[in-house]
């Protein structure tokens, strides 16, 4: 092994210069760089199925998309946005451009407001099931509820456009929008019930609610008991969903006049 004195002369010694005699400093070892401080995971949330964000694990929707994690309900689609229309050279619009313009919001030719709690159908689908929404004073007097029970009347019809329906009641806060609103009964909670549907049958769940689900034909007594949590019942076509104070639920397919689309 030969060193290299300062004068550049090689040298078997690694002391002094075998040429001149000049000291050979000895070449400092190359400085390690520091190991960079690893730093632990942060713990991972939710996955949102839809647009793949991550959550906090405690959350409720999708701060992304607005995906329910409860229900497993898609987010609504956003409006699309009209293209601008060109202009032909005589400053007429061009028949091509002029036949795809969006129509302004609140003409005819507009797209439709999707019913909220529902999945979006599609603009031309007619309507095969609605909901009829009663105030039953028979269940009101079983419960025994403390609240005032509103006057009994003709039900609300609420047209069923999706395959999955939440019953409940409205909450800002929560950003929680049912298709079927049982306000203003409180004894319903926010995200009471979830419906479901193959396109000939219907299932009904509860999803953990504060007083219960109850599902009973309309030929027998008022039920009792309260259905599963979490579990799926079929509906019969004689059969009528009860929940809160005074709410009772009707499934059944839509008149010719209720199957029109809006």
């Amino acid at each position: 092994m030969t060193a290299t004195c300062p004068a550049g002369h090689s040298s078997t010694a690694d002391d002094y210069c075998d040429v001149c005699g000049m000291p050979i400093e000895a070449v400092p070892p190359a400085p390690v760089a520091a190991a960079a401080p690893t730093t632990s995971a942060a713990p991972l949330g939710q996955a949102c199925p839809n647009c793949s964000t991550q959550n906090t694990p405690e959350a409720l929707f999708c701060e992304a998309c607005g995906y329910d994690f409860t229900t497993g309900t898609m987010p609504r689609s956003a409006t699309p946005v009209a293209a601008p229309v060109a202009e032909a050279a005589d400053g007429s619009l061009g028949s091509s451009t002029a036949s795809a313009a969006v129509a302004a919001p609140g003409s005819s030719a507009g797209s439709q407001t999707q019913q909220p709690g529902v999945e979006a159908p599609a603009a031309t689908e007619r309507v095969g099931w609605v909901a009829e929404v009663w105030i039953d004073p028979d269940w009101y007097r079983a419960q025994e509820s403390p609240d005032p029970m509103p006057s009994p009347g003709l039900p609300v019809v609420v047209p069923l456009r999706g395959s999955s329906v939440l019953v409940g009641r409205k909450s800002r806060s929560r950003n929680i929008d049912p298709g079927i609103d049982c306000e203003p009964d409180s004894g319903a909670s926010r995200r009471h019930a979830q419906l479901t549907t193959d396109g000939t049958r219907w299932w009904v769940e509860d999803l953990e609610s504060s007083n219960g689900t109850f599902v009973a034909p309309a030929s027998g007594p008022l039920p009792k008991d309260p259905i599963a949590v979490g579990v799926k019942r079929e509906l019969g076509s004689d059969d009528r969903i009860y929940v809160g104070a005074w709410t009772r639920l009707v499934v059944r397919p839509a008149t010719d006049e209720e199957s029109v689309p809006a």
